[in-house]
């Protein structure tokens, strides 16, 4: 523990043992890992998912469906919702239903618009709460850098966007994953594309700034002589898609510990260079700055998958402020209710209230978690498991929403699979992705994201024609 100026107290790993634990934990994650971890070669990203083979481009998983009909009532879903700690034998169904709306409580779900992005092709879509696309984005990677010989990605990442963000104008923001980020406007027209080797995720400023994670594969002597790693950076550009700064991830991480130079080596043991895989940056607001002064605005929050590790990073002093890593197993209580335990973990955001919530992927077998907590004292507040008869689990990607009426959207990535929930852990509204593959469609393609759209988000140039 690590005790700040003003007085608080926070997990942290600035000591010896910490370091050993985190070491640890890296070296028990390679070997156990969840899924299938492959190596990827002289690629730098995530490919460490199930991959199907079908026909069709892009990133496919075998279908899985509710072991419940969908229309039961809320008094039987809630009885069974006391089941959600049970274990469940993961299996794969062929589509029951051709229908993308299965669950829609119009007097329960938060209304407003979706936009999302499919592994199927690159392209994203805007589209109502009854299914039905109101508009889409759509552009080539190999229209945005015709040579890509240079571009080491694997196959299927080319073919959809990892990420994307949509302006209020229509114009959108598109990561094709490892290899860079374009900007388009509402008719799919490249504004402009930098091949800088974006991945996962970014955050845009109301100033037109935008927060990218970038990486490079480098040999850095100082970590290995002749090994090379990829190494992460947060990178600002402009509105326009020019740098303005760039943070090494890794540089943030060895100003950080005592005694990183001796746990290097260790923790840089991966094949494939991928130490860190960072997924996720938010660049904080103050909203929890009430509890600690690391939550200040212009802080960045970042999540390391392979290292099971959060951290906040001060882009001034380039070093981590905060950071949480649970512990090696789930914790022990008495009183039979979940302590903090994530594993491989996706997209941490702190709520109005200074909350963080987080997508837990694989902190129990087969099973995700979504876990809302206080992040000084890590308290429990929320927390969603799937359950034996409705199961809820991907082992790569996945995003979280919290809705402003308090309702909770969960992108399940790799069944391609999105259902809103009430605090009570009632589903409200549940879809999944019309595109399908295989000889009787038994494949469907992978969700990086949906968002719900503010209910006031302004979407005339939907309708507008040129």
């Amino acid at each position: 523990m690590t005790k700040y100026s003003d007085g608080t107290l926070q997990t942290c790993l600035y000591n010896d043992m910490h370091v050993f634990v985190l070491t640890l934990m890296l070296f028990l994650t390679c070997l156990i890992g969840c899924g299938h971890q492959n190596s990827i070669g002289p690629a730098i990203i995530d490919n460490d998912a199930n991959r199907s083979p079908v026909d069709r481009p892009g990133q496919w998983n075998k279908i899985r469906k509710p072991r419940i009909d969908p229309e039961l009532d809320a008094e039987i879903q809630n009885a069974i919702d006391p089941l959600q700690n049970i274990g469940y034998v993961a299996g794969s169904r062929e589509p029951e239903t051709d229908e993308l709306i299965t669950i829609h409580l119009k007097d329960k779900v938060y209304s407003g618009l979706n936009f999302y992005n499919s592994a199927h092709a690159p392209e994203a879509m805007l589209m109502d709460m009854d299914g039905k696309v109101l508009h889409r984005w759509r552009f080539e990677l190999t229209a945005a850098w015709p040579d890509q010989r240079d571009i080491e990605i694997p196959s299927d990442s080319k073919d959809y966007w990892r990420r994307a963000y949509l302006y209020e104008n229509g114009d959108l923001l598109a990561i094709f994953e490892g290899a860079g980020l374009l900007k388009v406007d509402k008719n799919s027209r490249l504004i402009w594309a930098t091949r800088n080797g974006a991945h996962h995720d970014l955050d845009v400023m109301d100033n037109g700034d935008i927060f990218v994670l970038t990486r490079q594969r480098n040999v850095i002597p100082r970590i290995h002589s002749q090994k090379p790693v990829v190494e992460d950076f947060v990178v600002v550009l402009d509105k326009d898609g020019h740098e303005k700064n760039r943070i090494s991830v890794l540089e943030c991480f060895e100003n950080s510990y005592s005694n990183v130079a001796q746990v290097m080596p260790q923790i840089m043991q991966r094949e494939d260079g991928d130490n860190f895989h960072t997924n996720t940056i938010e660049v904080l607001d103050g909203k929890a700055e009430h509890f600690s002064p690391v939550f200040k605005a212009g802080n960045i929050l970042l999540a390391m998958r392979h290292l099971n590790l959060l951290a906040i990073v001060d882009p001034v002093k380039k070093k981590f402020v905060w950071d949480l890593q649970t512990p090696q197993r789930p914790p022990d209580r008495n009183d039979g209710t979940p302590g903090l335990f994530f594993r491989l973990q996706h997209d941490p955001q702190i709520l109005d209230g200074g909350q963080m919530l987080l997508f837990d992927n694989c902190g129990l077998h087969d099973q995700s978690t979504i876990w809302e907590f206080h992040p000084i004292s890590l308290e429990i507040f929320w927390h969603y498991r799937g359950t034996q008869q409705r199961p809820f689990y991907t082992s790569h990607c996945g995003t979280v929403q919290r809705l402003p009426n308090g309702n909770t959207l969960i992108t399940e990535s790799e069944f391609g699979r999105v259902f809103e929930m009430t605090p009570q852990k009632e589903i409200v509204w549940e879809y999944y992705n019309p595109e399908r593959a295989g000889d009787s469609g038994q494949f469907i393609a992978m969700l990086p994201e949906m968002i719900r759209l503010p209910a006031d988000f302004p979407v005339h140039w939907a309708h507008d024609k040129e």
